[in-house]
């Protein structure tokens, strides 16, 4: 296993909730090594952290580790395929009338 994804994989389970769920997979190209990772989702939050800067500062450690390996290391967070919202397309938990009205405008 090449050092970046030993790297990601040692981050991403000590963040995680369901560390059996992580998956990460390396690709190697010409512009690069392009990291794609899949967690559960319920721990999406836990990895994108507040105004993502979880993911920036993951997404800046990678290409340290890459500045040292001499490689260009990107990183991409696959979203979950149900786009790990529990609420259906199109709903919403208030309509935009009672939202206006909470607001006692």
């Amino acid at each position: 296993m090449e050092q970046d994804v030993k790297f990601l994989d040692f981050v991403i389970k000590a963040l995680v909730e369901k560390p059996e769920d992580v998956k990460i997979v390396r690709t190697v190209d010409e512009m690069g090594v392009l990291m794609t990772l899949d967690v559960n989702k319920d721990d999406m939050g836990k990895i994108i952290g507040r105004e993502g800067n979880t993911a920036k500062a993951i997404r800046t450690l990678l290409r340290v580790v890459g500045m040292k390996n001499n490689s260009r290391v990107n990183l991409k967070i696959n979203e979950p395929a149900d786009g790990g919202r529990d609420m259906k397309p199109g709903s919403a938990s208030k309509s935009l009338d009672e939202a206006m009205s909470d607001l006692n405008l």
